[in-house]
């Protein structure tokens, strides 16, 4: 149900050229994955720690452009993810509910395979609920309602909703891998190398 550990590395295409890269490294406890803008100017990273439903239980991230960078840390705690974000001299406390599946997405795509995963895991064919989501530039955490709907009898063709009017789709091998993401601009996100842990 789940994406296998080890080092996957994704490349994004924005009107069928390199966009960025994104490289994680998964293990049975954590999760520690970038994102890296093709051009080098912004860097998205992000260390989160699983409990053994594969749910995130604490989530540290880090923005950087040029010299600018900003940091974040968050606990899933009850019914909250709670956090600080700091950024120049300032740090600002931030708290979002997390929904009823306590599902939080930290805008690498991995995150994605858990929450299919997740919905997998439960039998059903479509999901709709509230996400902690993280946006990869402000770190602001929010709660956002997303759907997820699976596409064919064998669950790894699905239907994402990230808000009202947008779609992408999302296919996984027998694995639980996420291999494809394609957006409805057309953009496309590809699974170009996975290496097993040892």
């Amino acid at each position: 149900m789940f994406p296998p550990a080890g080092r996957y590395r994704y490349e994004y295409r924005r009107h069928n050229r390199p966009a960025a890269i994104e490289t994680d490294l998964l293990t049975a406890e954590r999760l520690t994955g970038e994102r890296i803008e093709a051009e080098g100017a912004n860097r998205h990273e992000v260390e989160a720690e699983l409990d053994r439903d594969s749910l995130i239980v604490r989530v540290r991230l880090r923005y950087t452009r040029g010299l600018f960078s900003r940091s974040a840390s968050y606990e899933a705690a009850g019914d909250l993810l709670t956090g600080s974000i700091s950024a120049m001299a300032g740090r600002n406390a931030v708290e979002t509910k997390l929904g009823r599946f306590r599902e939080v997405d930290g805008d690498l795509l991995i995150f994605k395979a858990f929450i299919i995963g997740h919905i997998r895991q439960s039998g059903r064919a479509r999901f709709t609920g509230r996400v902690a989501i993280i946006d990869p530039a402000t770190l602001v955490a929010a709660s956002v309602k997303q759907t997820y709907q699976r596409l064919d009898s064998d669950g790894l063709k699905w239907q994402f909703e990230p808000a009202i009017g947008e779609r992408e789709q999302i296919e996984l091998d027998t694995d639980g891998r996420i291999v494809r993401r394609i957006d409805s601009r057309g953009d496309e996100t590809a699974l170009v190398a996975f290496e097993p842990a040892d």
